[in-house]
């Protein structure tokens, strides 16, 4: 098993992660723009440098919030920098994450999980501390990279083990290069009976 170093994209790729070709091929809004609304507020977890930071920012508006999660300094120390005399910087509450799970106390509308969840040990821990986070019919999108780093059987297993905590797949979330899923909070003391396939 790679030790975290090895698990974890090192902040030197940063711009790897946040470039105009990149944006090209997963152009966040596209992405994200049926799920985001104004007001909402959002946890993009494993934000890196934030190349989905900002435009949730400015997706959530004016009464919304980010709160943009690495467990990497370098990666929030971008984000800052990024931000820093803009309009959005108020919408952004830089976090930064424990070892052991995000360590964060709120309420969130959407989680977004963007290459980030076969870097984390205890996936179980993980996903049900999003769960906890999350309202009621909050929803958690999880993609992960096709091939490289995460097979389709890996995929499926991370869907079953939300499932099995409490979240309903309520379908695929297509992203070139990548699996993507959409998860749904299951209302409190109601389950419902919709899963996609």
């Amino acid at each position: 098993m790679p030790d975290e170093k090895e698990r974890i994209c090192p902040v030197r790729h940063a711009g790897i992660l946040d470039n105009k070709i990149r944006k090209l091929i997963q152009d966040p809004k596209k992405i994200l723009g049926s799920f985001i609304k104004s007001g909402m507020t959002v946890l993009d977890l494993g934000c890196g440098p934030g190349f989905f930071t900002v435009a949730i920012a400015e997706m959530v508006g004016r009464s919304g919030k980010v709160i943009a999660a690495d467990v990497q300094d370098g990666m929030l120390k971008k984000v800052q920098d990024k931000i820093k005399g803009t309009e959005i910087e108020n919408r952004i509450y830089v976090h930064k994450c424990g070892k052991d799970g995000i360590g964060f106390s709120g309420c969130v509308d959407l989680v977004l999980a963007f290459y980030v969840i076969h870097e984390i040990p205890n996936m179980h821990n993980i996903l049900m501390e999003i769960h906890n986070l999350l309202k009621d019919r909050g929803y958690l999108l999880i993609i992960e990279p096709k091939y490289i780093h995460v097979s389709k059987k890996d995929f499926e297993q991370t869907v079953r083990s939300a499932v099995e905590l409490g979240f309903e797949d309520v379908g695929n979330l297509h992203v070139l290069l990548s699996r993507g899923v959409v998860l749904r909070k299951y209302q409190t003391g109601i389950k419902s009976n919709l899963v996609a396939g």
